[in-house]
């Protein structure tokens, strides 16, 4: 639990810093014109990481928004980025350029053989697979498609192959300020999953003590909050020291 991270998300569309409501591009939200700007807010309140998906990259299945990600690694503040990340060269692109992780989803369903080697090239610290589901299926596309996987099986599998950090985002939950599926998230710690990360629904402070608490001993490792600061319904301060 001492390892237990805050990840504070910023979601870029279009340039901008922005919040979708269950993964849906037709109900977004502008929270910023600045995301390098929003990042070093993050970091200047205490965080170590800040989560940042290329929301445009996801779609379009190819880096869109990766120069302000570089901007953001600049910071004095870890980054981690998902969306639109496809190939060893985009991989090798965000590590050369000051990324600390990169998040593979899609590729992770589709073609999790290749996202082994990407493991086995890169190292476990550096990718974390991402698994968005719905209804414990998991989800590929920027959420646009449901595979006909269980969300535990795809963990389990990654798991034997070595991988060391989970997002698991319930899409039912996310960005709805409803509370976090810790249920679901601990499906994935059975599956024998090392290091969760909880994304989705956290809207009040409780929510995030409800996390941390549910982590314990187990493999539940942080916890990624967007919308719930954007609205400011508390701070990143108090989410660092709850």
């Amino acid at each position: 639990m001492g390892n237990f991270q805050i990840y504070p998300a910023i979601d870029l569309r279009g340039g901008k810093c922005v919040r979708l409501f269950q993964g849906d591009y037709g109900q977004e939200t502008i929270y910023g014109d600045s995301p390098v700007d929003m990042a070093k807010k993050f970091a200047e309140a205490g965080a170590e990481w800040i989560h940042m998906v290329d929301l445009d990259g996801a779609k379009g299945g190819r880096r869109i928004n990766n120069e302000i990600v570089i901007e953001a690694a600049k910071l004095n503040v870890k980054v981690q980025v998902g969306g639109g990340i496809r190939t060893r060269e985009d991989i090798r692109y965000y590590l050369e350029n000051g990324v600390s992780r990169v998040i593979i989803g899609s590729l992770a369903i589709r073609e999790p053989d290749q996202v082994v080697s990407f493991i086995e090239e890169f190292g476990s610290d550096r990718i974390v697979i991402g698994i968005d589901a719905k209804d414990g299926m998991a989800a590929t596309e920027g959420w646009t498609e449901t595979s006909l996987q269980p969300a535990a099986e795809v963990a389990r599998f990654f798991v034997s192959k070595g991988a060391k950090h989970f997002i698991y985002t319930d899409i039912a939950t996310d960005g709805t300020l409803a509370g976090p599926n810790i249920a679901a998230n601990q499906q994935l710690v059975e599956a024998g999953t090392a290091g969760v990360i909880v994304s989705g629904g956290i809207g009040s402070i409780d929510d995030v003590k409800r996390v941390k608490a549910a982590a314990g001993d187990s493999a539940i490792a942080g916890v990624i909050i967007g919308k719930a600061l954007y609205e400011e319904r508390f701070t990143l301060e108090e989410a660092l020291s709850c």
